[in-house]
């Protein structure tokens, strides 16, 4: 369900690519901007400009990441507009770093009784979403996963799309199936295409959700699909405009540019809706000159505000959900958070990217990108202690320092 904001605002399942850059630039430096980036509106120039600090600290409000929020797990959900869920547990650890008396179960309870769904949205990648929200997001994206086919068809020759769409119904709505099982019975039909672009364009013309119990938090299961109408029980709705998805990006995202939101949603062609919705927007400028929309009641905090360090999950949407990501990836740590298509969980200090970390021998193992000050080693012990009594509740871990990870 889109709602208009009041205010305020391993290779992952079902991607083609765990590939963590963005898809505009895998092989260049966040910060540099096409000149098409930059407005040429006459007043674009005249908009206040927000230095990178002012940025970060108004991205980490939005993002319940400068104080926890008391929101509850589902409200959190929705006012994020989903949490990447590549793997299982990255939706857990990415609210416990943003929720105040978060316990896992809180989520594993929403995705036990359908409130909550995992599903492929954004970016062609599985998300974890409000029920509301599956039903209308993934209509939403829906013209990125009919593009995404584009790459198949040479395996799709003489295959009927309709007709593959509505046998897959056939099969997933009789009983979940996995890919495998769907690759293997959809080849008996189209016995000359090539089994496994069969089985994407399942994914790509339904809706599929990822049954439990895979997804829930202390039990284990293989990846098996159904539609989301069996899943929930009802109909999917019709796609939202993309003015009211527009207010809800900047809520959990903004302040930002038109190219953000394509990079966040996987979509092209979002400048019209900026710009319908311009009368009802402020606009500013970053340091390069890139015109950014946001909402006029948002917060936009002190840049000096205090930011405490989180641990957060590999593939976070903080660090996919941009097109310049400077605001929380300083350039020279630009390409350190993953390794080929594999991203490392990730460590805030100072609101920016500092580290990354990792469970290991029953010992908590942060590998800072530069030496920090023995205050924020104190910090960073701290916020490692509490999220492993909210995680890992009565186990026991060291927190061990590991050598700096240097380039």
């Amino acid at each position: 369900m889109i709602r208009r904001p009041a205010g305020s605002g391993p290779r992952p399942e079902g991607s083609q690519s765990a590939d963590p850059r963005p898809e505009h630039s895998r092989a260049t430096n966040p910060r540099k901007q096409s000149p098409g980036a930059r407005s040429s509106r006459p007043g674009a120039a005249c908009a206040p400009v927000l230095s990178l600090r002012a940025l970060n600290r108004a991205t980490l409000g939005r993002q319940l990441l400068l104080r926890r929020s008391a929101m509850s797990a589902k409200a959190a959900v929705e006012h994020l507009v989903g949490l990447q869920a590549q793997n299982v547990k990255p939706p857990y650890y990415a609210l416990a770093a943003r929720l105040d008396r978060f316990v896992p179960q809180d989520l594993s309870r929403l995705m036990a009784d359908r409130t909550a769904v995992r599903i492929v949205t954004m970016r062609s990648t599985i998300h974890t979403h409000t029920a509301d929200d599956c039903l209308t997001l993934r209509p939403f994206v829906q013209p990125a996963r009919d593009r995404e086919l584009n790459a198949f068809r040479k395996g799709l020759t003489g295959v009927d799309l309709d007709r593959l769409a509505a046998l897959t119904r056939e099969l997933v709505e009789a009983e979940p199936r996995t890919m495998a099982q769907l690759r293997q019975e959809l080849s008996v039909k189209w016995p000359e295409a090539d089994p496994q672009a069969l089985a994407v364009a399942a994914r790509c013309r339904l809706p599929l959700v990822q049954v439990t119990p895979r997804g829930l938090w202390d039990r284990g299961g293989q990846v098996a699909l159904t539609t989301a109408e069996r899943w929930l029980g009802r109909p999917a709705e019709p796609a939202p405009a993309p003015d009211a998805v527009v207010l809800r990006y900047l809520a959990a995202f903004g302040p930002a540019s038109v190219k953000d939101m394509q990079i966040w949603a996987g979509l092209t062609r979002l400048r019209a809706a900026f710009e319908r919705l311009r009368p009802r927007l402020v606009t500013f400028r970053d340091g390069n000159g890139v015109e950014l929309f946001d909402l006029p009641d948002a917060p936009r905090p002190d840049p000096d505000t205090p930011a405490p360090p989180r641990f957060l999950p590999e593939f976070d949407n903080l660090l996919l959900s941009h097109a310049d990501r400077a605001r929380v990836i300083p350039p020279e740590y630009w390409g350190r958070s993953w390794q080929g298509n594999q991203a490392h969980r990730t460590l805030l200090v100072d609101g920016f990217l500092a580290g990354v970390w990792k469970l290991e021998d029953e010992a908590l193992v942060v590998e800072t990108f530069t030496r920090l000050t023995p205050a924020q080693r104190e910090e960073v012990r701290e916020e490692g202690r509490r999220m492993l009594e909210t995680m890992h509740p009565g186990a026991s871990y060291d927190i061990r320092f590991g050598s700096v990870v240097r380039r």
